[in-house]
């Protein structure tokens, strides 16, 4: 069998449920749906069913962290504008926006109020 490993899921942990989702709704200006599996929280970003779905998951095991896998968000043309609300919207700011390469673009790194890193990338 050959099996061509792209994503198709990403789960961001969480405890705190409703600061979480308020920190990324107003951080990506967007609406997150919520749900439930058992005794597990779940919120999902919008997508176009093209893209790998993000989702944002409290549950047993689920523990935040800025350790093991970086996760890096698509942000558009430029990065900066996402980048600065982060801190008014209860992240933290690790990395400012950093050049990666002309052909490659820009990324940055911040903490979410749960203490995962995420990364953003932009071409700008």
């Amino acid at each position: 069998m050959n099996v061509n490993p792209t994503l198709s899921i990403v789960e961001i942990p969480m405890t705190k449920v409703e600061t979480t989702i308020s920190f990324y709704e107003k951080t990506f200006q967007t609406k997150i749906e919520r749900m439930t599996m058992g005794d597990t929280e779940l919120t999902v970003f919008p997508s176009d069913g093209k893209t790998v779905s993000i989702v944002l998951t409290k549950g047993e095991g689920y523990i935040p962290s800025n350790k093991g896998m970086l996760v890096y968000f698509n942000a558009g043309e430029d990065l900066q504008p996402i980048l600065s609300s982060v801190a008014k919207n209860g992240g933290k700011v690790v990395l400012e926006k950093t050049e990666i390469s002309p052909e490659m673009g820009y990324f940055a790194l911040f903490m979410d109020p749960e203490g995962n890193q995420i990364g953003l990338h932009s071409k700008k």
